[in-house]
């Protein structure tokens, strides 16, 4: 784990200072080893730079960038099956110095050439010079739980794990690309491959890019996506052998995401998820784990819940009860650790957990993508009702009645009324699941007469949902688990990863092995998810554990009291970040519209309040980086 930076220059002005400079901005990422060297090639000069953080073999022999043969690299993430390869690579004939996965990286990437990820196991961004062909290849791991940011212009280009590192290089010209801004406040967050800065982009999962530094040709080539086991048929499986081989392959994730030269803790909330990862990975160690849990006095808190749970896993446990100036001295440094704008409200938290559990720990587990796998969304059963209701509705007369009501509801004041009604019509559709693809997208989109009125221009949109074939699909949960896993899936995993290495601590997530993600997506959705009971075959094997008892319990998650925050303690804080002087500076807002939503605001007569919280994260973001 680590943070990487370099660049392709074509110009041969860059140098090892700019480098230096850049993985300065990434000291937390890696507090343990810092290096940085430059390439003189024919056709450009390359330079590499990496900040580690040692996890396995913590001497210097795991020193970056890494040299074998022709070839250097520079890593950032864990390849967890790294000792299997070794062992096939040494009956090849390879030999080798360290008793890292970075060195055996470089001799699978000798030996198989770009196949070589096929075998890996793991989470990473691996960029590779081979300095005889004059070629850079960068990979990203399948789910995106590493992120990757890139910039290119006519001088060459710029890579890096955080935006910040960019600001660093005078090749960068900071020019907010405005289509991604409203991608943001209609999602909360920005997709791959976009970003928030024009000629900026972030390497997709399941991808990687090749860049031919002779002829200035780079590809981008797809490697792994899991809609290719959604669309295989499903499997011919009773329900018992299905959970027995889930079970298998939760226990090897598990057992995987172990493997360390440093302690290594888990996140433990309470739920379902990282209960059930608690639980198996505690049965197979010998000695206690350490479990880590925040709680809070104000909102929903699950610490009791979890510390219950630790008691009955035999868990070394520790927890912490955050204060709401915690939280709000925190919220004042999100700027500069999210340095591309993000909503989600639990970045608070995790980055509050991880504070507390690097006291003890250099490696933590956490439970991300067990909703996205196994359907725990409130919403896929809100899809599947809804679209069972428009299904009553004769395919004859849809298009009709979406003609009819397809246009604005301003004579309807009731905002709450306005929203169900575009709801619905925004859906309706006779053509096998398209229906469903509409419904996903209404339910996490800002609502239409906002994203309308929000900015001061018209904007192109981009694309930001997946181009499938929804006829090709059983059902419309499959197709809102695969979006899920697809889309706000790397961004949430973005989150933890900014929260983790904040604090100098690596974060793992079993449940977004490949592996079972892959078995998942071929059973019968009913395995999953019927529409009226959510993971049903994860809960089975968690209750086999722990007991049914202890476990049901609705789904909450964390509540913060944000809008009393902001309306209170934060509020000097929130004016000066969207005050209407504020909103002026970056010339693209509609100010009468904003000023009336934050009248409304004010009022407690806002029917969308994520948009408050977008508006004030962007607020503070552009403060920090483009004034």
């Amino acid at each position: 784990m680590c943070g990487i930076v370099g660049f392709i220059d074509f110009t041969f002005k860059s140098n090892n200072q700019d480098l230096k400079n850049m993985l300065d901005t990434l000291s937390h990422r890696g507090p343990d080893d810092k290096g940085y060297e430059c390439y003189k090639l024919n056709s450009c000069l390359v330079g590499f730079a990496q900040a580690r953080l040692s996890i396995i073999d913590l001497s210097e022999k795991g020193h970056q960038p890494m040299h074998f043969n022709q070839y250097s690299i520079v890593f950032n993430g864990e390849i967890y099956n790294y000792n299997e390869i070794k062992e096939e690579l040494l009956s090849l004939g390879h030999y080798f110095i360290s008793t890292t996965d970075t060195e055996v990286i470089l001799h699978a990437y000798s030996q198989w050439g770009e196949k070589f990820v096929d075998k890996f196991i793991g989470m990473f961004i691996i960029a590779i010079l081979n300095k005889e062909s004059e070629e850079v290849i960068i990979y990203r791991d399948r789910a995106g739980v590493k992120p990757l940011f890139l910039y290119e212009n006519e001088f060459g280009f710029l890579f890096a794990s955080e935006l910040k590192a960019f600001h660093k290089h005078p090749f960068f010209n900071k020019e907010l690309d405005i289509s991604s801004v409203q991608t943001f406040f209609n999602l909360g967050y920005i997709p791959a491959p976009y970003s928030i800065f024009k000629n900026c982009f972030k390497l997709k999962p399941g991808h990687y890019l090749k860049f031919n530094l002779k002829s200035k040709i780079t590809t981008e080539i797809k490697y792994w996506d899991l809609i290719d086991y959604y669309l295989l048929p499903k499997l011919n499986l009773s329900y018992l052998d299905a959970k027995k081989k889930v079970l298998e392959l939760l226990e090897s994730a598990c057992n995987y995401r172990m493997i360390s030269d440093v302690p290594v803790g888990i996140f433990l909330s309470g739920g379902y998820d990282s209960s059930g990862v608690c639980a198996i990975l505690q049965k197979n160690q010998t000695e206690k784990i350490k479990t880590f849990t925040i709680g809070f006095h104000e909102g929903i808190n699950e610490a009791q819940t979890a510390k219950k749970i630790a008691e009955k896993i035999g868990t070394e446990h520790h927890e912490y009860y955050c204060t709401s100036d915690d939280a709000k001295e925190l919220i004042k440094d999100l700027p500069y650790y999210y340095d591309e704008p993000n909503a989600d409200v639990s970045n608070i938290p995790t980055m509050l957990v991880s504070k507390f559990a690097s006291q003890f720990v250099k490696v933590v587990i956490s439970a991300d993508g067990g909703d996205e796998i196994f359907g725990g969304y409130n919403s896929y059963k809100l899809i599947h009702n809804t679209n069972k209701l428009l299904n009553k509705i004769p395919d004859v007369l849809k298009p009709f009645l979406k003609k009819q009501f397809n246009r604005p509801f301003n004579h309807i004041i009731n905002n709450n009324m306005r929203y169900k009604l575009q709801f619905i019509t925004q859906s309706l559709s006779n053509v096998k699941n398209i229906q469903s693809l509409n419904l996903y997208k209404t339910i996490h989109t800002i609502p239409s007469y906002y994203n309308n009125q929000i900015f001061n221009q018209e904007i192109p949109s981009q694309k930001t949902f997946l181009d499938i074939d929804p006829a090709a699909f059983d059902n419309e949960i499959d197709i809102a688990m695969l979006i899920d896993y697809k889309n706000p899936l790397p961004s949430l995993l973005e989150k933890v990863d900014r929260a983790t290495m904040k604090y100098s601590v690596e974060g793992r997530d079993p449940l977004i092995d490949h592996r079972l993600a892959e078995f998942l997506a071929q059973l019968p959705i009913e395995f999953k998810n019927d529409g009226i009971n959510s993971k049903i075959i994860f809960k089975d094997i968690v209750n086999d554990i722990l007991g049914k008892e202890l476990m049901e319990r609705p789904k909450i998650g964390f509540d913060l009291p944000i809008h009393t925050w902001l309306k209170n303690d934060l509020k000097d804080l929130f004016n000066d970040n969207c005050s209407i002087g504020q909103l002026k500076k970056s010339n693209i807002f509609n100010l009468e519209f904003i000023e009336h939503q934050l009248k409304d605001y004010q009022n407690n007569k806002l029917h969308f309040s994520p948009f408050i919280w977008r508006l004030f994260t962007f607020q503070m973001w552009y403060n920090k980086w483009m004034i």
